[in-house]
């Protein structure tokens, strides 16, 4: 179901890009709107699925975790990648899961304190998972950058 986002939805989303912290009263001052306005609008956002959370954005190479990869994943069957989903869910490491077309069934991306924990994820965690065929890393170098979609 498309869902159509109107001037004051797309501009409360830009605000809350800004600072997800920012108050709903804060951001009625700043769009010229009512406070109720901001809540109602948000809450609906919320219902519908398109705000999904917010939350803080954690830069892990400050907290210790200077290396990461993407990860590609084979499966000996394709079936069984609901179980591996949750096994891997079970690794703090991976922050993300995708499903991908190509070479691969899963892609993930992994984070690491160094070499050695990034050799322990992959050789010790992951590869340990039945029903894992194959994996195929790329080290990542930085991120150039991160953004949502434009509104």
């Amino acid at each position: 179901m498309d869902v159509l986002l109107d001037e004051f939805d797309i501009n409360i989303i830009k605000e809350l890009e800004k600072d997800g912290r920012m108050a709903y009263s804060a951001i009625a001052t700043a769009l010229k709107i009512s406070n109720t306005m901001v809540h109602q609008r948000i809450n609906r956002l919320i219902d519908q699925g398109i705000i999904i959370g917010i939350k803080p954005i954690i830069n892990e190479k400050k907290i210790g975790f200077d290396w990461a990869s993407f990860t590609g994943i084979t499966l000996n069957k394709d079936q069984d990648s609901n179980r591996i989903i949750a096994e891997l869910k079970n690794i703090p490491e991976i922050t993300e899961c995708y499903y991908v077309t190509g070479s691969f069934t899963l892609y993930i991306k992994i984070v690491a304190q160094d070499h050695e924990h990034m050799r322990k994820i992959l050789y010790e965690k992951i590869d340990n998972i039945p029903g894992i065929s194959k994996t195929d890393s790329i080290i990542e170098l930085g991120c150039a950058f991160k953004r949502n979609v434009s509104l």
